[in-house]
């Protein structure tokens, strides 16, 4: 009880801190004021090991796949699925399992992002079968989702969909970059209607239309045993 009640406070607080520029609300959520060692609370955990950690004198996310051995859902699972969908969340539990290799998690006090921008800055530190980084969006009750991540070992940025149990490669970015372990990148999605851009350190990689428009909740993502930060996720709705 008292873990929901935390959840239902950070959502709270969150909620309330949209800033209006112009038609856009924008928002910053990070766990610069998080306890370092622990769970995040603007972040709810789904699948994998998230914990905030130290950047220097900076808490930031850490998904950490070190440990991972078939990628079980989070602990607690239940409790914050139930949080976030309500009497929905038992669909929702059952699709989690079924991408159980892909640890994600999802940003409080953004119900339903549907056009505007998320960026966010990343980091991959280890992993020896992945290294990988994404933004997950279009999150929805069922567990269905999409997600534009970087791949550390393919050095590409790419768009999959996840659906009903399957996972499906989209589209490639335009171009391989190639980025060091342990230094920061910067990757964005821009969405309009069902038009979606991918960007990658400023420069944009993905052009794509979308089947239907985007609505849903929001987050981050990673793969199996990665090791990856991340910092400064925005989201600019319109």
């Amino acid at each position: 009880m008292k873990r929901l009640t935390t959840i239902a406070s950070v959502v709270c607080a969150l909620s309330t801190s949209f800033i209006l520029l112009g038609q856009t609300k924008s928002v910053k959520i990070d766990v610069a004021a998080e306890k370092a060692g622990a769970e995040p609370t603007h972040f709810i955990p789904i699948v994998g090991n998230w914990i905030v950690t130290k950047d220097g004198a900076k808490n930031v996310l850490m998904v950490d796949g070190r440990q991972w051995k078939r990628g079980d859902p989070s602990g607690g699972l239940a409790d914050k699925a139930r949080a976030i969908y309500g009497s929905r969340h038992e669909d929702f539990i059952d699709n989690v399992k079924a991408f159980a290799y892909f640890p994600y998690a999802i940003a409080q006090g953004v119900d339903d992002f549907r056009n505007g921008e998320i960026s966010m800055r990343f980091q991959m530190v280890e992993g020896a079968l992945d290294s990988c980084a994404g933004i997950l969006f279009n999150v929805k009750p069922n567990g269905d989702y999409l997600t534009v991540r970087f791949n550390g070992k393919e050095d590409n940025l790419v768009l999959w969909t996840f659906n009903k149990g399957t996972r499906k490669f989209v589209k490639k970015g335009s171009e391989d970059m190639p980025l060091k372990r342990k230094e920061w990148y910067a990757m964005k999605i821009a969405v309009q209607g069902t038009k979606l851009e991918g960007y990658l350190n400023g420069k944009k990689l993905l052009d794509y239309t979308l089947p239907e428009a985007v609505t849903g909740k929001v987050g981050v993502w990673s793969k199996t045993d990665s090791v990856s930060l991340f910092d400064d996720f925005t989201v600019a709705a319109q």
